[in-house]
């Protein structure tokens, strides 16, 4: 059985814990909860594919000046067959 600190788990984490109790037991529901937080830590390391390409992207150019991303920054989203930029509102 792995071990994990029940102080350091989120609101949502130790909901899904309890509710595993209550439904298959106390030693049950434990060893399942820490088999998903096992499969869950591994799945934290991935990044998103195209926040990555848009980093990559558009670093270059803020490093050479030509590019200023003013505070609060920019919404990017789809348009028809185009990209559309357009300022974050608050």
């Amino acid at each position: 059985m792995t071990e994990f600190d029940e102080s350091t788990l989120t609101k949502g984490q130790l909901r899904k814990l309890n509710a595993l109790r209550k439904s298959v037991g106390d030693e049950v529901g434990t060893r399942a909860f820490a088999e998903w937080l096992a499969s869950q830590d591994t799945a934290k390391g991935k990044q998103d594919g195209n926040a990555a390409m848009i980093v990559d992207t558009l670093w270059p150019m803020v490093q050479d000046g030509t590019l200023a991303i003013p505070r609060g920054g920019y919404r990017i989203r789809r348009g028809r067959g185009r990209i559309i930029v357009e300022p974050a509102k608050p």
